[in-house]
Order: C-alpha cells, then sequence, then structure tokens
C-alpha cells in the first residue's frame, strides 16, 4: 500500500480496481439486506408479504446478469494486469539494468552482484531509478522472495531459477524477508533493500572490493550452513559461475556435477 516503484505502483492499482469493481455487486446487496429487513419488519403493516410461491423474470435477470458481468469485467482486468505485469517483463528505463542473483539460503538471503564481481547477505543494495534484473533459486526448500514496497513477490526453487525485474522510483531503505514457510529460522530471514543514487552505488561496490572475505568454495560451504539473525556482510569476490552451480547442485540432488562447489546439506525443515 505504499508502493516506491512502478511495479508495486501498479500492483496497488490493480488492487484498487479489483476492489472498487467488486464493491459494484457487494454495496447494493448489503443496502439491499438492509432495505429489505426493515420493509419486512413486523411491526410495518404496510409491508405486503404473501406465502404463495411465484417466478419473477425481471428479478431473475437482474440478480444474474449483474454479478456475471462484473465477474466478465473483472477477469478482462486481472488478465490484463497480470500479462502488464509478467515478472520476466524488463522494465523501461534511461539507466542501464543491473544484475542480481539472488540464493535463498538457511536462513538468510544471498545476493551476487555477477557484473560487480562482489556478494552479500542479507543486504541488497541497488541505484535508484534502474531497472533490477533478479535470477532467483534456492539452495534449500523452497522460498519467497520479496519486498512490499517494490512489488511482486516470486518463488526461489532448488534446481530451478526465476526471474524478476523491479525497480525503485527514488534512494531509499525498503524491508525485504521471505514469504514462505522454511523452517525455523524463518521469521528472521529478513534484509534491507537499500535504494541508493548511483554514485552511492559506485562507492558501494569499491567498498565492498576492498572489505570481507572472498567467496570461494570454503566461504560458501560455511555460509550455507543453517544460521538464524545473520549479520548484514560483503564479500569482495565471488566465483563467476556460482549462481549455476547452485542450481546444477540442488538439481542433481545427492550426486553433484563434476566440479561443483561440495559442502554439507543445508537442514530441508518445514517447505
Amino acid at each position: 500500500m505504499d508502493p516506491q516503484g512502478p511495479i508495486a505502483s501498479a500492483e496497488l492499482l490493480l488492487l484498487l480496481n479489483s476492489t472498487a469493481i467488486m464493491l459494484v455487486v457487494v454495496v447494493p446487496v448489503i443496502l439491499a439486506t438492509l432495505g429489505f429487513a426493515w420493509w419486512y419488519r413486523s411491526s410495518n403493516a404496510h409491508a405486503s408479504r404473501s406465502t404463495d410461491q411465484a417466478y419473477e423474470g425481471r428479478i431473475e435477470f437482474v440478480t444474474w446478469s449483474i454479478p456475471a458481468l462484473i465477474v466478465i469485467l473483472l477477469s478482462g482486468v486481472i488478465w490484463i494486469g497480470a500479462h502488464q505485469l509478467d515478472p520476466r517483463a524488463p522494465i523501461p528505463a534511461d539507466a542501464k539494468p543491473l544484475r542480481v542473483d539472488v540464493v535463498a539460503l538457511d536462513w538468510k538471503w544471498l545476493f551476487i552482484y555477477p557484473d560487480q564481481g562482489v556478494a552479500a547477505v542479507n543486504q541488497l543494495v541497488i541505484p535508484a531509478g534502474a531497472p533490477v534484473h533478479f535470477r532467483l533459486t534456492s539452495a534449500t526448500v523452497m522460498n519467497s522472495f520479496f519486498v512490499p514496497q517494490l512489488g511482486s513477490q516470486i518463488y526461489a526453487m532448488g534446481g530451478m531459477t526465476t526471474h524478476l525485474n523491479l525497480l525503485s522510483d527514488k534512494p531509499g531503505e525498503y524491508p525485504g524477508f521471505s514469504a514462505n514457510y522454511s523452517g525455523a529460522g524463518f521469521s528472521e530471514m529478513r534484509f534491507i533493500a537499500k535504494a541508493v543514487p548511483a554514485g552511492d552505488f559506485d562507492s558501494w561496490v569499491a567498498k565492498a572490493r576492498g572489505t570481507g572475505p572472498a567467496l570461494d568454495d570454503a566461504g560458501y560451504a560455511a555460509l550455507a550452513k543453517p544460521s538464524k539473525a545473520v549479520p548484514p556482510a560483503t564479500y569482495r569476490s565471488v566465483d563467476p559461475k556460482l549462481f549455476e552451480r547452485i542450481v546444477d547442485e540442488t538439481a542433481s540432488g545427492p550426486e553433484r556435477p563434476a566440479g561443483a562447489a561440495r559442502h554439507p546439506p543445508t537442514q530441508q525443515a518445514g517447505g
């Protein structure tokens, strides 16, 4: 209800339009119910009540045609909105899109910036006004990636890659979390999506490259272990193929493909 990007704004408009269309039926029904209850009260001697059953075609026409028209109109609005808000559809903008790979772990979020060569845990920093193209997967059970003020929650599933495009209109900090129960640490699987000016984003990337450990096989193995309330952290470098290796590993199950990172399996809780 507090959109800070074009996707969330379009979703809010769709919600308001759908609610208004449904109220066209709901409000008259409520008013008619109150009106009938008042008119046909036992103390009203002017109300004509008959116990004889009779068919009234005009009433039948009204009671069926109006809801049918509402369903048709509502279906059309939702159909159009669903196609316009396709998560894979690029967002038109003057700025160059930023690529971010998202991995759901137990119980934290790993954000990989493949073009910048850095990564972060439970901290998503993006340039305001620039489209962000996400690729999402899970190294554990199914999770749901959701930043309500930017819009469009989407599932992250092991062995699969989903796509999402978002954009923040202006700088700000927007809470993000998992919207799908995934075990004991689910309630603390949260992060902050921080939209900053383009210059500040470049500064953050430069700072990340100069601090923190490298996200190599050993680093990822330690990160993949179940943990709760993990504080935000950055990695100065990351394996450029880590995301693809995680997808392949979870898709292949116990038999990992050659060259894939070997680490203890995450706890399969909840889901």
